[in-house]
């Protein structure tokens, strides 16, 4: 377990890791934006697109990735109303 600690002691504090440690969407959106636009490009790469046409869907992708990104960032939203309401309602049900 010191082990495992220790290792992670270290990765926290490489440059990456902290920016996304600061700004974990963001992060995620570029990790997932970078994904997705690597598997669109694999994909694609014998379709013969115009230079325009790769433009316009890797915009696509990329702020579909953001979209996922927001749309899953509202789970964490909700969480922390529970976390929040959760102490409030245990000494309403207690008293």
């Amino acid at each position: 377990m010191d082990r495992l600690n220790s290792l992670l002691t270290r990765i926290e504090a490489w440059p990456v890791a902290q920016l996304a440690l600061r700004y974990p969407r963001i992060s995620a959106w570029i990790v997932l934006a970078g994904g997705m636009d690597a598997m669109l490009a694999w994909e694609a790469r014998d379709v013969g697109l115009l230079p325009g046409q790769w433009i316009a869907l890797m915009t696509a992708s990329t702020l579909v990735a953001g979209a996922c990104i927001w749309i899953i960032s509202w789970e964490d939203q909700d969480d922390d109303k529970d976390e929040v309401e959760s102490p409030a309602t245990a000494s309403d049900q207690g008293g």
